[in-house]
């Protein structure tokens, strides 16, 4: 109990040090920083783009379209928000939602190293080809090719690849072989995944 409190202690000095961050153009046109949310010891963490125009309003990351689809991928398999934690590379929202740049991911990746460092997750669902691109440092990444794969990253943690909601939200198709139908595939895998590592088991 004594660890989880520190590690939440911790979360919430980086999330400090986010809503005070100057560092790139991007704090001109914010509303709201987003750090992130969830447990801050889950062995399981998301990481999508960079936060929409309903996250900068609100302060809190996938909360819009994208987000509440993201909250139904959890809950199909039984997970809440508040059992993984959920954040994106860069803090603060990108004018009309562009992709973040390279420059504006570097200078904003000491935040998302230092959850990271603090929660100490095995797993890190990447949402989305620019998350993934980041992770993996592949720009000419296929999300059709990654997805559903585990990569290793560094020391024990590994890199999962998932469809970005957003994304999905264009393809709402569920046949098989559909976007919705790999990521149903893919959550369960996280899942089974999520309840490994909670027994205290290698994946």
């Amino acid at each position: 109990m004594a660890d989880y409190a520190r590690r939440k202690e911790l979360i919430q000095g980086i999330s400090r040090k986010i809503k005070e961050c100057i560092d790139c153009p991007l704090h001109l046109t914010r509303s709201n920083t987003v750090p992130g949310e969830g447990s801050a010891e889950a062995p399981v963490i998301f990481v999508g783009e960079g936060p929409g125009a309903d996250e900068d309003a609100s302060g809190r990351p996938f909360v819009g379209k994208a987000g509440s689809l993201l909250t139904k991928i959890l809950d199909s398999v039984g997970l809440s928000r508040d059992e993984v934690y959920i954040t994106n590379i860069v803090k603060c929202r990108p004018p009309k939602n562009r992709v973040p740049t390279d420059n504006e991911q570097k200078t904003c990746a000491k935040y998302l190293m230092a959850q990271i460092a603090v929660i100490n997750p095995t797993v890190i669902v990447t949402l989305g080809a620019t998350a993934l691109s980041f992770f993996l440092r592949d720009n000419g990444v296929k999300m059709t090719e990654a997805r559903g794969q585990l990569f290793d990253w560094k020391a024990n943690v590994k890199i999962f690849a998932m469809f970005h909601p957003s994304y999905l939200l264009r393809y709402p198709s569920r046949e098989p072989g559909s976007p919705k139908s790999k990521t149903w595939e893919d959550i369960q895998k996280v899942r089974k995944m999520y309840d490994r590592l909670i027994q205290g088991e290698k994946i």
